[in-house]
């Protein structure tokens, strides 16, 4: 999609909108020739810190019970 600078600077958000749902570039043009380029961000392959260690722990036992019976079992 092409469009005009002044077209763009009044609908800037829409068109942002419009890159992110369809993948399409829109080119700026200035005076009839192209000056900038919109176009969609690839996937970041960089993993969320938040859940990042999600189904890494294993739990074996109860964890609310006393531990006085087990460390007597390993003194």
């Amino acid at each position: 999609m092409v469009v005009a600078a002044g077209a763009f600077k009044a609908r800037c958000l829409e068109f942002m909108d419009k890159v992110a749902t369809t993948g399409q570039d829109v080119v700026v043009t200035k005076r009839g020739r192209p000056v900038a380029r919109l176009a969609p961000l690839a996937p970041s392959r960089e993993r969320d810190i938040f859940g990042c260690m999600a189904g890494s722990v294993q739990v074996h036992g109860d964890l609310t019970a006393p531990l006085e019976d087990a460390w007597e079992a390993m003194g």
